[in-house]
């Protein structure tokens, strides 16, 4: 089983809607029972006395508009366990990447790559919560997933 962990600052918007983007397209390829798909925050920003926000309403709507449901899902912090317990953790962007080497105390298996590394095109995935453009977001999630099955010979 491949177990994959999406990161983004808060665990509201590009992590959630990465990890529901790769369980529908596993879902799709009829293959999730190969992998375990998760998603989590470098920040305690939207965890409060324990419990964490839900994915935002917007990045919720932007799943839904593609019939992709994220009910349940409210926002966890990474852990440095995390880094044993995952293949791949992969952040949305470069300030993801740092915190999540400093979270795991290092990265000596090289794990942890932005999403968008796996793309002819590697960048951040911007940050809908500044932008406001969720559908640019989507798009850049859904090309990082297509290229990261690629590379594990899925597509």
């Amino acid at each position: 089983m491949i177990k994959i962990l999406f990161v983004c600052h808060g665990n509201i918007c590009r992590s959630p809607m990465a990890e529901f983007v790769l369980k529908e397209k596993v879902k799709e390829l009829g293959i999730s029972d190969q992998f375990y798909i998760a998603s989590a925050a470098t920040s305690t920003e939207e965890i409060w006395n324990g419990t964490g926000s839900p994915v935002y309403p917007p990045a919720r709507e932007e799943l839904a508009k593609h019939g992709i449901s994220c009910g349940g899902k409210h926002a966890v912090q990474m852990t440095r366990k995390d880094y044993a317990q995952y293949d791949y953790l992969l952040g949305a962007d470069s300030a993801n990447i740092r915190n999540m080497t400093k979270i795991a105390g290092g990265d000596p298996e090289g794990k942890i790559c932005r999403l968008l590394d796996y793309s002819n095109n590697p960048r951040d995935i911007a940050d809908p919560w500044y932008t406001g453009n969720f559908t640019l977001t989507y798009q850049d999630i859904v090309e990082g997933c297509e290229c990261f099955l690629a590379h594990l010979g899925y597509l």
